[in-house]
């Protein structure tokens, strides 16, 4: 039996320590606060903080860990898994220089300029207001969007047109950042769709995985605030409609350019998963962002469909012999978020959910918490992201009422985007990439 340590505290880690104990792990888990679903599934749990390494290494010590699974980005950034490794304990995930591809969105501009990644798009760096007017100047205001370099938790971009409406608005934002001490990009507002391609990666071989696309907006009909994402879907055939495996070919490709590109600048060779956000675009596929470590929604359609021996891919990540192919189920999946009223800019802390857990389980539907805590039986939200709900099925249309059932058994003041996988928002999705690419 192998004994697997997953850090972190939310659904995502959730999915990925069910998928490991369905691999035949022994799990063992260590939070900054509980996670119910990883409590119900651990052997040992520790609550302390996700960065405090030290005491991390203790607890792997203590419960004689062989690998640990790094869920979230913060702890990546600030070198876990060169602490954990050299307490002599390997880890799935980037080292601290290779995790700099999202902790420093500065250093992967840089680095897919440098190597020619053929998916970059225009974009300046900027640590103080000079040469801002004149770059948005030269580019069009309604073309930029303003990216802080580190971490935002999803929420710190902000796109001219969504979230800034004027060349005010963009250097009030500008200014904002400057007065943090924060260094920013200003790059190139493209226009298409997105795709979320998510790969294993043994610091050579970078293996694909179906494609998932995300929900950031709050509201339906891509309306309202961003998120950490309120839900995601993934088709049958592991590809949209307005994908092709070309496009797909394409992406996965400058993701291994950019794996050797880390390589040769850095020394290090990059370990764990990689998360790329691209946009197809008339112009081509673009790189949005890269992620270190798996999504959280889009974790939960990826692992439920893994056939293949999932603690057996984390071994090969850590031993550094990928195999070409990892087979998932040719099924949809359809990921639903549930988060507290008012979420994200005054969200209900502190409320009960109630989960009708045996009608639930007669929808079909899977369920993985998020932020939220438990007090003896109960549930209660926190201010973030409550609960995924998960729909898997022969066709999307079928994924999506299972997701939506699985839903309609919880209760509490909480809201959803009940438009996330359904037929009309995929057409409306395919109407846009058939407009821009007419053009």
């Amino acid at each position: 039996m192998v004994n697997c340590l997953i850090v972190g505290h939310g659904a995502r880690e959730h999915v990925v320590g069910e998928t490991l104990v369905r691999g035949g792990a022994s799990l063992f888990s260590f939070m900054s606060f509980k996670n119910a679903g990883l409590e119900d599934l651990s052997k040992n749990i520790e609550i302390h903080s996700e960065t405090d390494f030290q005491k991390i290494l203790e607890f792997c010590k203590k419960n004689s860990i062989d690998f640990a699974v790094i869920g979230p980005e913060a702890p990546l950034v600030v070198g876990i898994v060169d602490a954990l490794e050299k307490g002599g304990i390997p880890c799935v995930g980037p080292k601290i220089e290779a995790a700099q591809l999202e902790g420093s969105k500065v250093f992967m501009r840089e680095l897919l300029e440098k190597y020619k990644i053929q998916s970059n798009i225009m974009s300046k760096i900027f640590d103080s207001m000079e040469g801002v007017e004149s770059y948005i100047k030269d580019m069009g205001e309604d073309n930029i969007v303003v990216k802080p370099e580190g971490l935002t938790g999803g929420k710190g971009v902000k796109v001219y047109g969504d979230h800034l409406f004027s060349k005010k608005d963009i250097l009030e934002y500008c200014n904002e950042l400057v007065d943090k001490k924060n260094r920013f990009l200003l790059e190139e507002k493209c226009d298409g769709e997105e795709f979320t391609l998510q790969a294993f990666v043994d610091g050579k071989n970078v293996i694909g995985s179906p494609l998932v696309q995300d929900h950031k907006r709050a509201y339906e009909d891509d309306k309202g605030p961003n998120t950490g994402g309120m839900g995601s879907y993934s088709m049958e055939d592991h590809l949209m409609p307005f994908f092709t495996q070309n496009d797909v070919n394409e992406a996965l490709a400058d993701m291994k350019k950019t794996v050797a590109a880390v390589k040769a600048e850095t020394g290090v060779e990059y370990k764990g998963f990689l998360y790329g956000q691209f946009m197809k675009t008339a112009s081509g596929i673009k790189l949005i962002e890269y992620n270190s470590r798996l999504g959280d929604p889009e974790a939960m359609n990826l692992l439920p469909l893994l056939k293949s021996n999932f603690v057996d891919i984390c071994w090969a990540i850590i031993n550094g012999n990928l195999s070409k192919s990892y087979e998932f189920e040719k099924k949809a999946s359809v990921c639903k978020y549930l988060a507290p009223e008012g979420y994200p800019m005054n969200p209900k802390r502190d409320e009960q959910i109630l989960i009708d857990k045996k009608k639930l389980d007669k929808t079909g539907a899977k369920y993985y918490y998020a932020s939220v805590y438990r007090e003896g039986q109960n549930v209660y939200t926190t201010t973030s992201r409550a609960m995924g709900v998960l729909g898997i099925s022969d066709t999307l249309e079928k994924a999506e009422k299972i997701a939506e059932a699985g839903v309609g058994c919880i209760k509490g003041k909480l809201f959803h985007r009940k438009d996330v996988g359904t037929l009309k928002l995929l057409q409306k999705r395919i109407d846009h990439m058939n407009s821009l690419l007419k053009k």
